[in-house]
């Protein structure tokens, strides 16, 4: 029976296309993981993966292998936090994702405090401003901001986010100050966007005395790096569509101004995403009270 050790490795590999990939995931180094993947073959007596100097691919045992080991682990990790739920003592580790702005803003600041009442915890964030797949990247909470879309996971509201629009003075001095939405869409205004490739068709949705209107914008950036569009709006390159909690110091300071205060973006929700299953877990549940008992102060 191959150990558990070299199980998650066998999976981790195969999930994120690398040994070196793999291996950081789970803190070892490319030569420990590449030793565990060729002891797993041995014992198999098969090939798992095709290998070359440029590329690695999975042997067609390898595929069907790789659905049963991860079922294997499943069932464990199940087993597992059945068994945590009736101590109330999480331990293990809890793999995180969030967008990078409020990752960096609401949801690390939180994780020390979590850490430190349950020491027995380790916490893995992975931040992108990109939608990830939870199951396949073994995810246990992907945090998001707006519309996290049809999904099978179990959704927590935690916060309302208002959004604004705001640009920096010297922009709105040299290029004039949008009075009316259609002013967003006069040529020489410049929308920052937050864009990925595969995104959808982009608008903003802003209020208006006539309910909801969406807005074609164009600009000539994008980024898949909200923090990025925030660094050329301050540098006078556009307007930008943000979560206010986002950009609030800027706005304080006066780096940033707001913009059409009266026609708003539509506000969006602070959430949160996970597996039913992991409801039984004390460490996803307690995890996620915590950022709900904690993040409220971040949306005053």
């Amino acid at each position: 029976m191959p150990n558990i050790e070299s199980l998650r490795i066998f999976v981790r590999v195969m999930e994120l296309g690398s040994i070196t990939s793999g291996g950081r995931d789970l803190r070892l180094t490319p030569a420990v993981a590449s030793k565990r993947l060729k002891e797993l073959e041995k014992h198999l007596g098969v090939r798992l993966f095709n290998r070359t100097t440029r590329s690695m691919t999975p042997t067609e045992v390898g595929t069907v292998f790789y659905d049963e080991a991860r079922a294997v682990l499943q069932a464990l990790d199940n087993a597992e936090a059945r068994v945590a739920s009736f101590s109330e003592a999480p331990r293990g580790v809890l793999r995180i994702t969030a967008p990078l702005g409020v990752g960096r803003r609401i949801v690390a600041p939180l994780v020390p405090e979590y850490s430190e009442t349950y020491p027995d915890t380790e916490i893995r964030m992975r931040l992108s401003d990109r939608k990830v797949d939870i199951m396949a990247d073994g995810l246990d909470i992907a945090f998001f901001v707006g519309d996290p879309g049809d999904s099978t996971m179990k959704l927590r509201k935690i916060a309302d986010c208002e959004r604004v629009l705001c640009a920096s003075p010297e922009y709105l001095s040299r290029c004039g100050t949008p009075t009316t939405p259609d002013d967003l869409l006069d040529a020489r205004h410049n929308c920052l966007l937050l864009r990925f490739p595969g995104s959808p068709e982009y608008f903003w949705t802003v209020q208006t005395d006539m309910g909801p209107r969406k807005l074609e914008v164009r600009g000539r950036y994008d980024a898949d790096d909200g923090d990025v569009l925030t660094d050329w709006a301050l540098a006078g390159r556009g307007i930008v569509n943000k979560p206010r909690f986002d950009v609030r110091k800027h706005l304080e300071t006066g780096s940033l101004v707001e913009v059409l205060p009266h026609s708003p973006p539509m506000p969006t929700i602070f959430g949160c995403l996970y597996p039913h299953k992991k409801l039984q877990d004390p460490k996803v549940r307690l995890f996620v009270d915590h950022i709900v008992r904690n993040s409220k102060r971040f949306f005053v």
